[in-house]
């Protein structure tokens, strides 16, 4: 069994070993591969296991021998899953592999948000607490979140674990789930319009489909309070980059903490990277060893449930 990694520096930089994979076949593993050299580098496997380089309709058209396609995340909108399928390809995911990693990277944003530890800590390398008047000092607001209203887009396991967390910290939890699951009894389902207008935090947890395009609005924005923070951990797309740069400048929102853009890397005319109150991380939310660890033990997995023709986390 021929198996190509097109993309496997991002789960594994070097800390993890690739022995349980290179057991399965021969094994190519490259950190990244261009799109000009994904067919010459896929041309005789079997399997291909992608995280973000993409396998369109084209592109499968052009690999005969493939027989199965894993991607390394959880998000499959890199792959042509209705090409696939029209190709007899089993596309398979890891589903739940960082909902505690993302899930503390969400409260990372809000509470540098809230609580601007990062940004005090850096006054006082700079010798603004030895040079202050006062025992204690801050210039920035500091948010309680104890009592706050966490709205939560999205009750997939990640939307969950932050629900549980906010709880722990006191907040009122309120949810939106696309999917019209139900949440935790803690949880109190509502409208879109209702969450955006009463939360004083609205979390970002669903996935990137044409009905969730920009979901964060010039429209929705305004209804936002403008104490209120916007969190996303998410899909970068799911906001309308402008609308929300535009609020944060001219006061409409108190803040934004994000760990994904539309464009990764973003270009330097982003205008969220120099918007005020924006703390924005570089996708690096899902990045802990013991997150990049289960992906790829669970990575290993579909491939081997596949071989043994029960293929599970199946997409398409």
């Amino acid at each position: 069994m021929n198996i190509c990694v097109l993309d496997g520096y991002t789960l594994n930089p070097g800390d993890l070993s690739w022995a349980e994979l290179q057991q399965l076949g021969s094994c190519a593993i490259h950190d990244r591969t261009p799109p000009t050299e994904i067919i010459g580098r896929a041309a005789d496997a079997e399997i291909v296991l992608t995280n973000k380089t993409p396998l369109t309709r084209a592109t499968l058209a052009a690999l005969p021998q493939l027989k199965y396609i894993g991607v390394l995340a959880t998000g499959t909108n890199v792959v042509d899953l209705a090409a696939a399928r029209d190709r007899g390809l089993p596309v398979t995911n890891v589903p739940a592999y960082g909902s505690r990693s993302v899930a503390q990277a969400t409260f990372a944003l809000l509470l540098e948000l809230t609580q601007r530890t990062g940004h005090h800590a850096q006054r006082v390398r700079d010798g603004g607490w030895s040079n202050a008047v006062d025992w204690c000092f801050w210039d920035s607001p500091l948010v309680e979140l104890d009592g706050l209203t966490l709205g939560i887009v999205g009750l997939g396991r990640i939307g969950v674990t932050v629900a549980e967390i906010g709880r722990a910290f006191g907040m009122k939890i309120m949810a939106h789930n696309p999917s019209a699951r139900s949440g935790p009894p803690f949880v109190h389902c509502v409208d879109l319009e209702t969450l955006f207008r009463t939360s004083d935090v609205v979390s970002l947890h669903c996935p990137l489909t044409p009905l969730t395009q920009q979901l964060v609005n010039a429209e929705r924005l305004a209804w936002m309070k403008s104490s209120a923070f916007l969190l996303n951990t998410s899909r970068g797309p799911l906001i309308d980059e402008p609308a929300l740069a535009e609020a944060l400048n001219a006061g409409r929102l108190a803040g934004a903490g994000l760990d994904v853009l539309s464009v990764e890397p973003p270009p330097a005319t982003n205008p969220l990277l120099t918007a005020q109150n924006a703390i924005i991380t570089p996708h690096n939310a899902w990045g802990t060893r013991a997150a990049r660890s289960r992906l790829l033990r669970l990575a290993v997995e579909n491939l081997r449930a596949f071989r043994a023709g029960r293929p599970q986390n199946v997409v398409n």
